[in-house]
């Protein structure tokens, strides 16, 4: 492969003026749907992270094997969602609990054969030499995105994981690739005074300065692309949602402004013209296209963001351009997910890595279902779900997108508090116990259950007709009628009747 090298100083093309006029864009109201297959997308690598972070700690001990005492202290560094004890159960194809020999040992853990041989095959991957090329190509184009060529360790940290790097490829990746990276140090943000160690660009390689939108023009649009002219990205709606005419009208004439490369350096644009706002997109459109899981944390982005400058303007192009980018609030976190990159809730292109993480999804979900209801994670959802249909929900919200009301001027997607208050009840459907939902739910719809067991009239407790008091329960034998009651209640009834 040939590879031109120029210096990293880039020269910024200077874009006709009346491309940079400002913002178009109308303040209107649109409605956020929840797209359920890209929710699935992400929801279903829940807890895949934590677990590997354990494998990872037991795999590094000289025995194999961890006390489980030791995973406990260290719950907060493996992003543990539960104990440590539990945690372990929850997931008996990959973690194994015995007790060595001995008395008085704590118990121990250690890792089934079935993720030992995922973890040989996830190593041989990491290993092959095509694989550390292009993981060091996909850092190397982070660092050509930066203003300055340049990223703190924390913030690349941030996004290893989807950039698809080893754990340690500060020891195992970096130092053979000299003529990528050097090691540097630039101020930290936090401790003013205080530098941070950083990873440099060394050399602009022009081949690797091409977007996945240039590379598609070329291919399959027009060979005879050239820099600057019009490029369309391509939009994906989810079911339900419908935009406004007058934003419909925008959206059609913003994609037909130049398309500027997310590689070079429009800063100078106008900070609130539309051009600008479109090189912004093209910057996080590369930038979700280099990894290779097609999305990441929204955190992850704004913290990239504040190194770029361009924190504010990420906030924006998620919020104006919801059929490029889609923000799933599942699993405890905000996920920024590249739309065209998915086909419902799978990826176009899989990255062997990839592969692999869904491997160990599927060993993970392996032999749950033996476990016992009641100690299982999942038997909670399970009483929920009855619970749901017995109460009359039959499950036709299933069908119907949900939906909720933004601007596409303000910062964020949807409020933080609708949002916490979605995770509080998906929390309440996974943990709290079925009795204690039902309590929630009403005494009109306990009284509507027809699974409640009716208990015996003397303990129920009922309010007297004369001063709303509660009868006591006790042994006391009913009253005798009177027979004035009963010539009264004979004469309702022919009145009834």
């Amino acid at each position: 492969m040939v590879l031109i090298f120029r210096c990293l100083a880039r020269n910024q093309p200077q874009w006709p003026r009346q491309q940079q006029s400002c913002r178009t864009f109308v303040d209107a109201k649109v409605k956020w749907v929840r797209d359920r297959a890209l929710d699935h997308a992400v929801e279903k690598e829940k807890n895949l992270r934590p677990m590997l972070a354990l494998k990872n700690l037991i795999k590094s001990e000289p025995s194999k094997s961890l006390p489980v005492s030791v995973a406990a202290e260290n719950k907060d560094r493996l992003s543990l969602p539960i104990r440590a004890i539990e945690f372990i159960r929850n997931y008996p194809s990959v973690f194994e609990e015995f007790r060595p020999s001995g008395a008085g040992i704590r118990p121990h853990v250690r890792l089934t054969p079935e993720v030992l041989g995922l973890d040989q095959d996830e190593q041989l991957i990491y290993d092959n030499p095509d694989h550390r090329q292009t993981a060091a190509d996909r850092l190397l184009r982070l660092l050509m995105l930066s203003r300055f060529n340049k990223l703190p360790l924390h913030t690349i940290d941030r996004l290893r994981w989807d950039l698809g790097l080893p754990p340690d490829y500060m020891h195992t990746l970096v130092p053979d690739y000299p003529d990528y990276f050097q090691v540097t140090s630039v101020t930290s943000d936090t401790s003013p005074g205080s530098e941070v160690l950083a990873l440099e660009l060394v050399c602009w390689i022009d081949e690797l300065a091409v977007s996945t939108m240039e590379k598609w023009a070329r291919a399959e649009t027009d060979p005879l692309y050239r820099k600057g002219m019009p490029l369309a990205f391509p939009l994906q709606y989810s079911r339900g949602f419908d935009l406004e005419k007058k934003v419909k009208k925008w959206v059609d004439e913003w994609q037909k402004l130049p398309y500027i490369s997310p590689y070079e350096n429009a800063l100078h644009l106008q900070p609130k013209s539309d051009q600008a706002d479109k090189w912004t997109v093209a910057v996080l459109h590369e930038l979700l296209h280099i990894l290779v899981s097609k999305k990441t944390e929204r955190d992850h982005i704004f913290c990239l963001g504040e190194q770029l400058g361009l924190r504010s303007r990420f906030k924006r192009a998620l919020i104006n351009h919801p059929g490029i980018f889609y923000i799933s609030n599942k699993i405890r976190t905000h996920t920024v997910v590249l739309r065209e990159a998915f086909k419902r809730d799978l990826l176009v292109e899989k990255h062997p890595l990839m592969g692999m993480r869904y491997q160990y999804i599927h060993l993970m979900n392996k032999g749950r279902d033996h476990l016992n209801p009641a100690g299982a994670s999942d038997g909670s959802r399970q009483k929920a779900q009855k619970t749901g249909a017995t109460n009359g929900d039959d499950g036709n919200e299933e069908e119907h997108e949900e939906s909720y009301g933004s601007s596409w001027s303000e910062a964020e997607d949807v409020s933080d508090d609708d949002e916490a208050d979605e995770e509080d009840e998906e929390d309440e459907d996974e943990n709290e116990p079925a009795a204690h939902r039902s309590v929630i739910l009403g005494r009109e719809r306990m009284i509507r259950n027809p699974h409640i067991v009716k208990r015996p009239l003397g303990s129920s407790v009922q309010e007297s007709s004369v001063g709303g008091y509660s009868n006591r329960r006790g042994d006391k034998k009913p009253k005798s009628i009177s027979g004035r009651t009963r010539m009264c209640r004979g004469h309702n009834a022919g009145v009834r009747s």
